[in-house]
């Protein structure tokens, strides 16, 4: 008699055929392997079923409810955030004018990749002299600036150097799951910081995170301003929605274009900050302007706690606003 391809086991029935479905039969027709073995999990995933909002709540019930559009947008923008961009990326925030909201840009862009990514994401102030990121962010057990790592930077030097020792520089943001270097909160202590020394804090810093966001001053012709933009990935270009703020970015980009820097501008995101009220402002202007210029023109709601100039906590922020942000986070890994 020939052979059986399978043996009953005792006190069972037959053990079935290893391979029932003919997508899953061993290629080559000989004995399976363990690439056949881990194709099985390469089947057709379940349907999606809706967590969020009334559909979530239905299907409590028992019913299998797809994700609402919602839903399904805001999944497709944490697998944005959550690639894999092969290798560390720096994300540079710019408008020379004050009050255009870089930092707050800066914030809620590390709050919302250190939230869904999980960690290895610096916030840098890269401000020429004086600067407000340390003000913004949550206070750690110590206050020490870019400064202080400046003149420490020979214990960094080499092998040297571990993420413990980096911990006494950068502030730990707890919940928002990212770090703060802060620039020198002093309006009269030390020079201006050189490309030099921009180049030597990056060198360290990237030895440790896989995301870099630099917060800049106002001052396009500062060494460390220009060095920053040669060191950048992914140029994130904000506003308020007023005239003014935005004709300086405007300013700001002619300048980029014509020292060479034209495919970062083509490439960038512009964020425009709204207002409590829309009323006389120019909004349609502005888009138009920018969305011919730049990449995605995404407008960040009015929140009130940013607003009040306080520290600014993850948990603190509306749904609106943390969606949105998370819309714009997933502007910006898209250019990664």
């Amino acid at each position: 008699m020939p052979q059986q391809s399978y043996q009953p086991t005792e006190g069972m029935g037959p053990v079935p055929p290893a391979y029932p479905d003919q997508d899953w039969s061993p290629e080559g027709g000989g004995p399976p392997t363990a690439e056949d073995f881990a194709r099985r999990r390469q089947g057709r995933p379940a349907d999606p079923v809706a967590t969020m909002g009334v559909r979530a709540v239905v299907n409590r019930i028992g019913l299998r409810l797809a994700p609402g559009r919602h839903e399904q947008e805001l999944k497709r923008d944490i697998e944005t955030v959550r690639r894999n961009f092969g290798g560390l990326r720096q994300v540079t925030v710019v408008n020379p004018k004050g009050g255009a909201g870089k930092t707050v840009a800066i914030l809620l862009l590390a709050m919302t990749f250190g939230q869904k990514r999980g960690g290895y994401v610096l916030a840098w102030d890269n401000n020429e002299t004086q600067g407000t990121l340390g003000m913004r962010a949550q206070q750690d057990f110590h206050s020490r600036t870019v400064r202080d790592m400046l003149r420490d930077l020979g214990q960094f030097q080499g092998a040297h150097g571990r993420v413990g020792d980096l911990s006494q520089y950068v502030r730990s943001q707890g919940e928002g799951m990212f770090d703060v270097l802060a620039s020198d909160e002093s309006a009269t202590g030390g020079e201006m910081l050189t490309a030099a020394a921009f180049a030597e804090i990056r060198e360290v810093v990237s030895r440790f995170y896989k995301l870099i966001f630099v917060d800049t001053g106002n001052n396009v012709r500062a060494q460390n301003w220009q060095a920053a933009m040669d060191a950048t990935d992914q140029l994130v270009v904000t506003m308020s929605a007023r005239n003014d703020s935005a004709e300086t970015a405007a300013r700001m980009l002619d300048h980029l274009e014509q020292s060479g820097r034209q495919r970062l501008v083509r490439q960038a995101v512009t964020v425009v900050s709204m207002p409590p009220s829309r009323k006389e402002i120019d909004l349609p202007a502005i888009q138009e302007h920018f969305a011919a210029r730049t990449r995605a023109v995404l407008l960040a709601p009015y929140e009130r706690l940013i607003d009040t100039g306080e520290p600014i906590r993850y948990g603190g922020l509306s749904s609106a606003t943390r969606d949105a942000w998370l819309k714009i986070a997933a502007a910006v890994a898209e250019g990664l």
